[in-house]
């Protein structure tokens, strides 16, 4: 099957189409295969990582409930905005503090609104979370962890109720797994395409992708994500200089694939790895 799955960057778009019988209207495949652009590689390249390759993300919101006033009375008032910054630090002891050091977590506050007016104590204070992780264990650790120390935090503070904490379960998108047998024959053959020198193994991100649905939600499935280099060999080797510049990151307005040979590297290592497979079984 080729797909063409809409949404993947809200995390939807793979749920969606399984949960509308994809795997049912049509045979549940051996392999899923999938390929993105990566911003640090040059054209010519792609890049594999075997075992845990992306993360679990979920998104999370904190609504503490405070006591509004006067920013000059603030003894007549629980000010949510001082127990939400207690809220924005104490998280990040979970993952020093409370995963095992070789387990591999980021729980980040990505917004904090609250608050009108610079004499103003608010009523309440909103944060916005992004929390990441592999394992399935790990992330209810993360998840139970953060509702625990909010709850704790506003306890502590004397607020007039608990805190609202909401994962938000439609845009949870789970780790992806490279399966090590399927990778290690997909490199094997790339190899032999581009050049064992232009096959470069990288190291585990705590990006995400819901492509790894495809193989999570239904068993037997060998999924394999890998990635495209994008950046011409002048800007390459131009990026490599000593105080040069970054390259630019995908989602930058800056971003600039050379599109010809990218998506001929792309067109070659697919249709090879999908023939080699389809031959295979």
């Amino acid at each position: 099957m080729f797909v063409g799955q809409p949404a993947e960057e809200i995390g939807t778009g793979s749920r969606l189409m399984l949960e509308d019988g994809l795997y049912k209207k049509f045979p549940t495949p051996n392999y899923a295969l999938a390929m993105h652009v990566s911003h640090e590689m040059k054209v010519g390249t792609v890049g594999y990582t075997s075992g845990w390759a992306l993360a679990n993300v979920d998104s999370v919101d904190i609504t503490v409930h405070g006591k509004g006033g006067h920013g000059a009375y603030p003894h007549q008032t629980v000010d949510p905005i001082v127990t939400a910054s207690q809220i924005v630090l104490a998280p990040q002891t979970i993952v020093s503090r409370r995963l095992d050091p070789r387990d591999t977590a980021v729980v980040t506050v990505g917004s904090i609104h609250g608050g009108t007016k610079h004499n103003v104590i608010p009523d309440s204070v909103t944060l916005q979370l992004t929390v990441r992780s592999y394992t399935d264990e790990v992330r209810k650790s993360l998840l139970d962890s953060i509702r625990q120390i909010a709850t704790d935090i506003c306890k502590a503070a004397n607020c007039p109720k608990p805190p609202d904490v909401r994962v938000i379960e439609n845009e949870f998108t789970p780790a992806t797994y490279n399966e090590p047998q399927l990778v290690s024959q997909c490199v094997d053959l790339f190899g032999e395409l581009l050049g064992a020198e232009n096959v470069i193994a990288r190291k585990p991100s705590m990006g995400g992708e819901d492509f790894s649905r495809y193989s999570r939600d239904a068993k037997g499935v060998k999924g394999f994500i890998y990635w495209i280099g994008v950046v011409d060999e002048a800007r390459f080797a131009a990026a490599q200089e000593p105080g040069a510049e970054p390259l630019p990151s995908i989602h930058s307005a800056k971003f600039r694939p050379d599109p010809e040979p990218t998506i001929r590297t792309g067109v070659r290592t697919m249709c090879s790895a999908a023939l080699s497979l389809l031959q295979k079984n």
